[in-house]
């Protein structure tokens, strides 16, 4: 087992080598602005969690407080992610420890099974791991220096281990916030069968390994080696991976289809249905890794409850930094505050926090918002090649509407529904594109589905304001080379009916709260904007009658 996990390791060391190569050197961790100790939680099954005990710096060990947690794949001694660690210790990069041991927190970070200094195979989602974060969440709770009630929070797999918290709803947990998690990790690595592109930062962020690869990319994770100094245990669970584990995680991450036994036990959004527990929930419009998909489902399936959510345009990260948007630590701090700490504390900020892609902000009761309706747009039928790769007319259709004559706003999730005859090997993509007076095209939204005679697809979702004299641009192709990974089936497919289903907004907003554009809007235009040719906006142009908006 020990030689297995060691082949893994120097793969990964590889991997490092090439990326490190030129990676700009991460933020150095600040100064350790606490007292730390390790502790190990036995699971259900009796997997031995590891786990890392942040106090606020001269508190007795009996004093009582109000805990935050993170449940994580990502925070071994020695590294996390491709980031060395040569001191050791507890990995908080990135996370709020500070931010909470100053309110008067406990910080507790926990490896989830297979990583860091847990023992066992690691389950990408499954009942393991969900009782990891039951047994955490427990254990925390009934500690001496603990209060009884625990807040969850993460961004990415550290977010999916939060809705893995509410779904267990083990013994204190009090609240969760959750930013860009995975809500159904199948459709995380696909979108309906056909495999997500995902960049490699910092040499690209645009996508080239398919989601296929996520498994092995987590396996290499898992292998991290433990640190010189850490303790005996952590030691051993370091390097007890049955390779029995690796097999099985591999062919089942790399499985396609959501409808298997595997993938259907790791949907979150039916087990979600109901919840009442606290959640603040986040989602960039524009994040390049978990996309802004089935969460929105998952939104609105949430019982009643003190729920909270920022949707807007920034990428895979929450709104600490880099969003635009200052307000975000005080709302965090104060939805814990009221929910796990107990203080009698408004929580700042509305319901839900908009961030619409031309650079500001609103509040809204709900998302989409009450108001949004789908509009049907009818698209030109025709004529693609399902054949990848090299770009050419002979891949797309184009639908273009006259330039609006009053402003529109893109509020939701579109679809369309496309009659089609091709082979079932062939895939169809479809884009809507922003295009400017000046045939500047930005992409809104896409959607990818199989060829089916009546093909449904599913875009992302977005809020996005269409000024008076744009079009709207509707691209029907076969799959855009650089954002899923499809075989090409070297055969036509014909278009005879589509209709696109727009999310519009039937009321004029005004935007109300206060934030900047964002780092990931700007370079959202600026990576995703062609010049078209005239002759095919000219050729494509149809006539649609957009419905009046009201108020203002």
């Amino acid at each position: 087992m020990v030689i297995m996990r060691m082949v893994v390791w120097r793969a990964l060391i590889g991997v490092l080598l090439v990326v490190g190569a030129v990676a700009v050197p991460g933020r150095a961790a600040a100064e350790a602005a606490y007292q730390w100790h390790e502790e190990f939680i036995t699971s259900a099954d009796g997997t031995r969690l590891h786990a890392d005990v942040l106090r606020p710096v001269g508190l007795a060990d009996d004093v009582r407080t109000p805990v935050i947690m993170t449940v994580s794949p990502y925070r071994a001694h020695l590294m996390r992610l491709s980031e060395p660690r040569p001191k050791g210790g507890p990995s908080t990069d990135d996370l709020p420890v500070s931010t909470f041991l100053q309110a008067g927190y406990t910080y507790v970070i926990v490896d989830l099974r297979g990583f860091g200094g847990s023992n066992g195979c690691p389950d990408f989602g499954g009942a393991g791991e969900r009782s990891d974060v039951k047994a955490a969440v427990e254990w925390a709770a009934g500690q001496p220096w603990s209060t009884g009630k625990v807040g969850l929070n993460g961004v990415s797999y550290e977010a999916w281990t939060g809705l893995m918290g509410l779904a267990e709803k083990p013994a204190g947990l009090a609240a969760v916030a959750s930013f860009e998690p995975v809500v159904d990790p199948n459709a995380y690595l696909y979108m309906q069968g056909i495999a997500w592109k995902f960049s490699l930062k910092p040499i690209s962020e645009n996508g080239f390994r398919p989601g296929d690869f996520a498994g092995f990319e987590h396996l290499l994770i898992a292998s991290t080696p433990p640190y010189p100094t850490d303790s005996d245990e952590y030691k051993a669970n370091a390097s007890s991976i049955d390779p029995a584990c690796y097999s099985h995680y591999l062919a089942e991450t790399s499985n396609h289809d959501a409808n298997s036994a595997w993938w259907r036990d790791r949907d979150l959004v039916e087990r979600l249905r109901g919840n009442t527990i606290p959640l603040f929930l986040g989602q960039g419009f524009v994040d390049y890794n978990t996309k802004a998909d089935r969460v929105f489902q998952l939104w609105n399936s949430l019982g009643p409850g003190e729920h909270k959510a920022w949707f807007g345009q920034w990428g895979h990260q929450d709104c600490t930094e880099k969003c635009g948007a200052p307000q975000f630590t005080s709302e965090l701090l104060g939805f814990f505050d009221k929910h796990v700490a107990g203080k009698d504390v408004t929580v700042p900020g509305p319901r839900v926090t908009v961030g619409q892609f031309d650079g500001r902000w609103r509040s809204e009761a709900a998302w989409p918002p009450a108001d949004s309706r789908a509009f049907d747009i009818d698209l030109r039928p025709g004529r693609y090649n399902d054949r990848g790769l090299i770009p050419g007319s002979d891949r797309e259709i184009w639908t273009v509407s006259q330039p609006l004559e009053q402003d529109q706003h893109i509020s939701g999730t579109a679809t369309a529904t496309l009659d089609l005859d091709g082979p079932a090997t062939a895939s169809v993509t479809v884009e809507v594109y922003d295009i400017a007076p000046d045939n500047r095209a930005t992409v809104i939204t896409r959607g990818i589905a199989p060829v089916t005679p009546t093909a449904q697809v599913r875009l992302l979702g977005q809020d996005w304001p269409l000024a008076a004299g744009h079009r709207l641009g509707i691209r029907v192709t076969d799959v855009v080379d650089d954002v899923w990974a499809h075989s090409p089936a070297f055969a036509p497919v014909t278009v005879t009916a589509a209709q696109l289903h727009l999310p519009l907004l039937g009321t004029i907003r005004t935007p109300d709260l206060p934030g900047d554009t964002g780092e990931s809007l700007v370079k959202w235009r600026n990576r995703k904007t062609v010049s078209l040719d005239p002759d095919v906006v000219n050729n494509a142009t149809v006539t649609i009658k957009f419905p009046a908006r009201t108020g203002g």
